[in-house]
This record gives structure tokens, sequence and C-alpha cells, in this order.
């Protein structure tokens, strides 16, 4: 079975990643045989994904910080200059070794399973893992430390509440946002003379062979059934039948010119197709005037790039100490400032804000384009309409596969 990893895309595309657009179809040729890592079977130690005061007070009784942090990361998503490990190392005396091994979340677990189902180390005390297939696996399996959030007290002070409990980590039990960013649709107003507002609008026949879809399953899936009313956090098998339905049908009218990865950028800028769905920090990335970004009337999705930590760390203390700094809204923003997605700390904001009134000429221009985007700060009404992807284990991964992957294959 084959599975593209929406969050490997977006990592080939950050505006700052050392790759470029150019590489996708190459990278993805070269990763096939990782993904399929993906749908593997795995074996765990009989972990526990619902955890207890006691369970907490269990793992960290006895630990004590190290003073040396090793942190597993995507590229793109620190400074070149690694501004922000410095500034934590200056301020908390520990040591980090910042490593961007993290390609796509298929390898990676595949990569991380045997030494975490043995009790072993892997190497990091920290990683970020994509709210997905494979976060949630470490959820069943055990894998994750269970986080005191005693010692979070700037996530508890700072985060904004739509990144609080989330539905893919009730409590934040296991994780906290690090960045995340929205699956929306972006359209070309050069050839769409109206204003773009829901998914219905992706389905309309005068709007034929100029529509762009995700290929990937669980974005495509998920819109879908957000636009029969759905919510795709909530939905079941019947739902997905219904969706894929509706999917087909949009299909075999001719409205779909393609199936995209990631090269819808380049086509709904060309016009090529002249609206699409599409990941928000593509099109903020874009210089294109003419190219808009919407979160549909009835919902988009919302990703999340998460800061966890490995049962087996070596670290844990010096790791938690990290993820409570990152919340501190003047240590949150020159992360914001660089990735331009959207911050788990709305504070940031305020700061960039600032920064921008007091800056001049081209800096000037680009932060005050930042600190005002509603890509990078949405809106409360666009936060309400963002959806997270179903919560899938292994059995309804297979079942959800088996029915949205044929649409794109034209099957």
């Amino acid at each position: 079975m084959s599975y593209i990893d929406p969050a490997f895309l977006r990592g080939l595309t950050r505006p700052r990643s050392a790759r470029t657009r150019r590489d996708v179809l190459r990278l993805m040729g070269a990763a096939g045989g990782g993904i399929a890592l993906s749908a593997c079977g795995v074996e765990g130690r009989g972990g526990k994904e619902d955890v207890g005061r006691d369970d907490v007070r269990e793992f960290w009784s006895g630990k004590a910080r190290n003073g040396t942090l090793n942190w597993a990361n995507w590229p793109g998503y620190m400074q070149d200059d690694r501004e922000t490990v410095k500034a934590f190392e200056k301020e908390s005396g520990i040591e980090v070794t910042y490593k961007e091994v993290i390609q796509e979340m298929g390898p990676w677990f595949g990569k991380i399973q045997a030494p975490l189902a043995a009790g072993q180390s892997i190497g990091f005390d920290l990683m970020v893992m994509t709210n997905g297939i494979q976060l949630e696996k470490c959820r069943q399996l055990g894998y994750l430390a269970p986080l005191d959030h005693s010692r979070l007290r700037n996530f508890a002070a700072n985060a904004g509440a739509r990144f609080k409990n989330p539905s893919y980590d009730p409590g934040n039990a296991f994780t906290i946002p690090y960045e995340s960013g929205i699956t929306g649709i972006a359209y070309n107003t050069k050839y769409v003379e109206e204003e773009i507002t829901g998914i219905a609008q992706l389905f309309d026949r005068k709007y034929a062979g100029r529509v762009g879809m995700m290929g990937d399953s669980q974005e495509l899936g998920s819109f879908g059934m957000l636009a029969l009313g759905i919510d795709p956090e909530k939905s079941a098998r019947a739902d997905w039948e219904k969706a894929a339905a509706k999917l087909r049908g949009q299909r075999d009218s001719g409205i779909v010119r393609k199936y995209y990865t990631q090269d819808y950028v380049d086509a709904v800028s060309k016009g090529d197709v002249w609206l699409t769905m599409a990941w928000s920090g593509d099109v903020y990335s874009l210089t294109s005037p003419d190219v808009k970004f919407v979160v549909p009337e009835e919902g988009g999705t919302i990703w999340t790039d998460n800061l966890c930590i490995p049962k087996t760390a070596e670290n844990p203390v010096d790791a938690l100490t990290l993820m409570n700094w990152l919340y501190v809204p003047r240590n949150n923003a020159p992360l914001t400032e660089f990735i331009n997605y959207m911050p788990p700390v709305p504070a940031t904001r305020r700061i960039l804000a600032r920064k921008a009134a007091e800056a001049t000429g081209e800096e000037k221009e680009d932060l005050t384009r930042l600190s005002t985007s509603p890509l990078v700060f949405p809106t409360e009404a666009d936060l309400a309409r963002l959806r997270h992807y179903r919560r899938l284990d292994q059995a309804e991964e297979a079942e959800y596969q088996k029915i949205f992957e044929p649409i794109s294959k034209g099957s």
C-alpha cells in the first residue's frame, strides 16, 4: 500500500528549507521504499496510551537535569544560524545537539520503532512528529513519555486555546505543538472572478478541468467529508464511503484537472488550475498577489508538528525544560519570523508587530506582512472551522486507504 505522508511534502516546501520544489518528484521516487513503512504492522511492549497522575509521577520520579539535550527535527524548522538553540543554551546552561534528521514520518517511525520496542535509546531526547498515523502508533504502543505539566507552566499560560487538548492527544498527555498549518483553498484571482468561500466551489462544473485536488488520501478524504458536512475527526466507515462517492463524481465529471502532491503551487500561480486545495505555508511563500488563500466555510484541516519525548530518552528533564522555554512569547517569536507557519503562542504576534513598527525598509515590509497575515495568525472564526484528521488504528488505516486511495489513481 502506498501512502505519501503530507508532512513530507510540506517539509520540502517550507520557505527556508534546504530542499526546493524541483526535488519533489525525484525524492518521492527515492522514498518509495520507505513510505510503505507507514502501513506496516508494528509490535509494542504493551504500552499505555492513556495516562494518569500516577503514570506521570512514576516516569519522572528520580529524573534530573543533565545539562545536555539531543533534538531531532525536520529541515527548515530552525534558523540557519541556530539562533533559537543558542539563546536557549545561553539562558538554561543546557548544551543542545540539534539535527535535521526527520524527512518523513514513515521512515522515521521505521528507524525508531525497533529500539523503542526494545526499551532502548534512539539517540534523541526530543523529536518533532506530525499528528497522524505514526504519532498515533507511538501513543498506542507506549513509546512516548507522559508529560509532566507541572513543569510546562509556560504552555499552560501562553498556548492558544486551539492548541490545547487536541483530539489526537487528549489533554496533551504526550505532546505539545511546535508549529501548525492549514489545508484550505488557493485560487487565482486573474481567472476566478467570484470570491471563493467554500469547498462546494471545488465541485462546480463551471470550473471543469481547472480544479486541483490533493492526491494524499488523508487530505482528500477529509475534504470530501467536509463537503458533505461531516466532521472528519468523528467520521466512520459509512461517512468515508459517502465522501468517496462524491469525490469520484467530481473526478468522473472532468472537474479535476489533476491530483497534486505539492506541484499545485506552480499550477495555480500560472493558471493551469484556477482553484485548488492548498497548504497555507505554500501560499504565504508565494510572491504573486493574484493567488489568495481561504479557509472554506465548510471547514478546513489543521495539521500540527508536535514536540514529544521518547520514553527511552536519556535527558527527558532537559527536553521538558526546552519545551517549556519555547512557550515564552519572546522565545517563540524568532522561530515564527523564520518559519512563517502558525505558532502555538498567539502573543508572538504582538512581538512581531512591535518589531515591525520599529523596523525600516524591506524588513519593516516583511514583518508587517507576517504579523498581519491570516495564514500565520488565523482569525478565531477561521480557527473554529478547522478540524484534525481522523485518528486511525492499523485496521482502520487499511480500510481508509482502500476507500480513498483509488480516487486519485483513476480506479
